[in-house]
């Protein structure tokens, strides 16, 4: 790692970081770490393979196997594949999140996926989105970021883009959900979803991803990173 500047998003579900991930990356050419989408993975790698989210020993069994791999589809997007089998709508969903929060509150499991992610940190740089990228996986990053927004505008973004793909959803269930998964994550005995001591926090309740990104390319450009 080493050498290889690292811009860490933190921050809870819904409150723009992996848009503002994406959009960075490209900006910068650099490398991106979606960790999410690891843990999305190990749960939805769980279903597949019939091992349920409370056998802790076989979910991080899983996870120390984690056959995943990231490609770029025609249109720009990240496809996301386990064992080969693309999986990138399912790890999506509702379930896909409640999968990823659960098993990520197992320590046995974020230690084995911790070597994974910090394999990601190669040359020009990477952008790391996810909840304890500042805190845990790059806590040497010369700018971390801590992005949030009020539990009731990330359940209606994310209502907004259910309904959008023709899900059929419940904004009152979205936001319990989003509430029980922030008390889960904030409240978890290992990498607690907390901004690092050094973050740059945004709330981004009332703000535009455009306004957002300004603000954080600002912040790149006065550190030098480009």
């Amino acid at each position: 790692m080493g050498g290889v500047p690292v811009i860490t998003v933190d921050g809870p579900s819904g409150a723009g970081k992996g848009t503002i991930s994406h959009m960075l990356a490209e900006h910068l050419g650099w490398h991106l770490l979606d960790s999410g989408a690891l843990y999305r993975v190990t749960g939805q790698a769980c279903l597949i393979e019939g091992v349920s989210w409370d056998d802790h020993p076989a979910v991080t069994e899983v996870a120390r196997h984690l056959d995943v791999s990231f490609t770029t589809g025609a249109g720009g997007e990240i496809l996301v594949a386990y064992k080969g089998r693309d999986v990138s709508r399912a790890i999506r969903t509702e379930e896909g999140g409640r999968g990823a929060s659960t098993v990520a509150a197992i320590p046995s499991v974020r230690d084995a996926l911790l070597a994974r992610q910090r394999e990601f940190c190669r040359p020009p740089g990477l952008v790391a989105d996810g909840r304890d990228m500042g805190t845990v996986v790059f806590p040497d990053a010369p700018l971390k970021f801590f992005l949030t927004a009020s539990a009731r505008e990330r359940a209606e973004r994310r209502y907004k883009q259910l309904i959008a793909k023709g899900e059929s959803v419940s904004l009152p269930r979205l936001l319990e959900d989003i509430q029980e998964r922030d008390e889960r994550d904030s409240k978890r005995a290992v990498s607690p979803l907390v901004p690092a001591e050094d973050a740059i926090v945004i709330d981004s309740s009332a703000m535009p991803i455009p306004d957002v990104f300004e603000q954080v390319l600002l912040e790149v450009k006065q550190k030098g990173l480009i």
